[in-house]
Parts: structure tokens; sequence; C-alpha cells
């Protein structure tokens, strides 16, 4: 089921972000921002599949989730203590994804969405074509009924799995269908939590929409100058997590620091990017290692056609000498 559920809700955010970089052009985050207004309906299926991958509910990728999490729960009562540390190790790197998951969606959707366009585009971006919606509204079809109705699927699910195979035995259900109908619940009341707070969000805006309301600029604390390169960027989402994992994101920065007694900066420019620790600290070594062994060989390909023949007649004249002391069989 998680399989079923990852299939459906990450295709959902790929045909998404199909839809903005048809809009875009581009598939760097830095350069987009503010879609929300001119791709509402976009924006809503990529905000949706966002809260699925990440398991949140009242959507589909909560109820696999849970079902995992109930099991690894129901395995700590084994006896064997290699058992329950691999249960509670696995417990925990679930958790830790989960919240990483979670980071990177926020990340994602803030840094396209939300804000101020960052560039000019040469098109205006708009909404995309029902054609291009229609297959994302279908995904979110399944995937709420797989949210309100896990048991179905469950059951459908080991049906085909069964049917590959006369032989395999179709395990018990009692205990997915415990968990699925748990599941379930909770996605039909976070579903109604969610009806709730749309219900009282009408009454506001039935309420509040014929009285004034005025619009003005928001605080700046002094600093209110373009909106596009004072708001957040990808970098901000993420520098929290990158300092607690410091001892595996290596982080590398480009930009001229500023000199004692410079009062007026000239203009700067900031860059910087992550490099991995495993290639950066260990097979990058190796490798360069092996290049620098490797180069002292070289001189065997020189490019010269007499040095090749010479090989060959070495080959061959290697060949029948060992022929000869009868080495070869």
């Amino acid at each position: 089921m998680h399989v079923l559920n990852h299939s459906l809700f990450k295709s959902l955010l790929f045909y998404s972000a199909g839809s903005v970089y048809q809009q875009i052009h581009t598939r760097d985050m830095e350069k987009s921002g503010g879609l929300i207004r001119r791709m509402p309906k976009t924006a809503l299926m990529f905000l949706i599949g966002s809260l699925a991958v990440t398991g949140l509910p009242p959507f589909n990728g909560f109820i696999s989730e849970f079902i995992i999490y109930a099991g690894l729960m129901s395995g700590l009562h084994s006896e064997s203590l290699s058992e329950v540390s691999l249960l509670v190790l696995t417990f925990g790197g679930l958790s830790l994804i989960g919240g990483i998951s979670i980071l990177t969606f926020s990340k994602a959707f803030g840094t396209i969405f939300l804000g101020h366009e960052r560039i000019i585009h040469t098109h205006t971006p708009e909404e995309v074509s029902s054609r291009m919606l229609i297959p994302q509204y279908a995904i979110v079809g399944v995937m709420l009924s797989i949210a309100f109705f896990p048991i179905f699927y469950l059951k459908l699910l080991l049906n085909i799995l069964g049917a590959f195979s006369n032989t395999m035995k179709v395990p018990d259900l009692s205990g997915f269908i415990h968990y699925s109908h748990i599941a379930g619940v909770i996605s039909l009341c976070s579903a109604l939590f969610i009806v709730i707070v749309l219900f009282f969000l009408a009454i506001r805006y039935y309420v509040a929409r014929p009285l004034s309301q005025p619009v003005r600029s928001t605080w700046g604390c002094a600093y209110v100058g373009s909106a596009n390169k004072t708001q957040y960027t990808g970098k901000s989402f993420s520098k929290s997590l990158s300092k607690i994992f410091n001892f595996l994101i290596i982080e590398k920065k480009q930009f001229n620091a500023l000199r004692g007694g410079e009062i007026f900066p000239t203009k700067r420019k900031y860059g910087s990017y992550y490099v991995d620790f495993l290639e950066h600290g260990i097979l990058n070594p190796v490798i360069q290692g092996l290049l620098y062994a490797v180069n002292y060989f070289k001189f065997i390909q020189n490019g010269r056609m007499q040095s090749y023949v010479l090989y060959g007649i070495i080959f061959i004249f290697s060949f029948l000498v060992l022929s000869v002391l009868n080495i070869l069989k």
C-alpha cells in the first residue's frame, strides 16, 4: 500500500512540477515565487501532494505510514534484544525522514508559490489548461478514496499479491484491518476538522465582504526596498537543518567579505552550495589516488602507430613462446 501511495502522490507532484516548468521555463526555485496568485489550482495540487508525501492526514500517505509505525510498535513486544534494537532504530529513522520531508516540501512550496516573483519572466505565468489539471484531479480522487476507505484497498492489494503464486499464503488481515480502520477514522476526523475550518472561513468571508478592507504596506522594519530581494530564499528554509548536520553537509561559500572601514559597500554577490560528505571526504580522494597511479602508465597509450604494432608483435611472440613451452593448455 505504501508503494501504491507513493506512485500516486509522487505522480501528482511531478505533474504539478511539470505545470510550473511549462509556465516559467526553469527548474531553478530561486527564479520562481508568487505563483499561487497566477496558478492557484496547480498550487493546490502541489500542496496536496506535499501533505500526502509527508504522511499527514487526511491523505493516503498517512494510512500506509500509520500501518508501518503500528507494525513497528507491535514488534517491540519481541523478546529478542536484536529485533527490538532494529525496530527502535527503524522507528527513529522513519521519524527523522518524516521530519526532513516536511522541511523539504515546506521549502519547495514556500519558495515556488508564496512570496513575490523573484525575476521578471519573459512569459507571464498563468494557470495551465484543463487537460493538464484533470489527471491531477483524478489522482487526488484516488488518494482520498484510499485515505477514507483503506480496508477496501488493503484487501484488494493482498488478493492481487496472492494471485501471483498459487503457493503464496495470504497473510492474516485481522491486524491490518484493525490498524487500517483506526487510520481511516483519523483521516475522517481530520477531514471533518478541515470542513469545520472552511465553514467558519466562509462565514467570515460573507460577513466581512460588505465591509471596507483597506490594504496597506506591511511594516518592513525600515527595510522597505525591493520585496523580491528581501524575502525568504530556498537557502533560508534549509539553513537551520544544515547547521545541525554540518558534520555531514559541507557548505562552500563564494563571496567577498567587507573590508575594514568600508562604510558604503559596493555591489556584491553571495553564493553557497553543499557538497556530499561521502563523495567529498571518501570517494574523491580514492578516485584522485587511482588517477594519480594510472597516470604513470599513460605512456602506453601514446598515440603512435609504431608502438601499437610493437604491442601486437610482443603479444603474438609471447603467445607462441608460452605455447611451445606447453604453458598454455
